[in-house]
């Protein structure tokens, strides 16, 4: 799409259909959506609630006591003490977790999304072009070479295929 010039807009009248040129205040309108659109793209709604939407921790941290510590039949502490440390163990793990990223967490994002960034810069001005040129490179050496193939070898594969084509192999099998 054009960014300098709006799109036309379609009026649907029964069934006929009528294009007009957009009026100023169109313009307006479309120019104020597209800054909404590029705004919007900065400040993002996030999720509260489902703050793994995509699921990619899901077997990795999800750490339960159950999952770490365990006593098998015949080996059991006192209940009080079972008890206390399960809520040790979660209390604990929750708050040095909370601790930790309100410490370290807007460091360590600032880290990522700069590292992000430099993967994607690399990515779309070093990596992409590089393919790209490469890709345009070997084309013109494969048809150079497709054209070496078909000028010296064709011929001379052919000229073998024609000398040994009358050759006919007969099978017997003696008892």
């Amino acid at each position: 799409m054009n960014r300098d010039c709006p799109p036309r807009f379609i009026l649907c009248e029964f069934d006929s259909i009528q294009t007009s040129s957009p009026t100023m205040a169109d313009q307006y309108q479309y120019n104020a959506n597209e800054e909404k659109i590029v705004k919007d793209s900065h400040t993002k709604e996030i999720d509260l609630i489902n703050r793994d939407p995509k699921q990619i921790n899901e077997d990795v941290v999800k750490v339960e006591f159950e999952d770490v510590i365990a006593e098998p039949d015949g080996t059991h502490s006192m209940d009080g003490v079972w008890k206390l440390s399960y809520t040790t163990f979660t209390v604990s793990k929750y708050w040095c977790y909370r601790v930790l990223s309100a410490v370290f967490g807007i460091p360590v994002a600032l880290l990522w999304g700069f590292l992000f960034a430099c993967i994607s810069f690399c990515h779309i001005w070093a990596v992409v072009p590089c393919i790209k040129s490469c890709v345009i490179e070997s084309q013109c050496l494969s048809r150079i070479y497709s054209l070496c193939i078909q000028t010296f070898c064709d011929p001379f594969f052919e000229a073998l295929g024609k000398v040994f084509s009358s050759v006919r192999v007969a099978l017997r099998k003696e008892a």
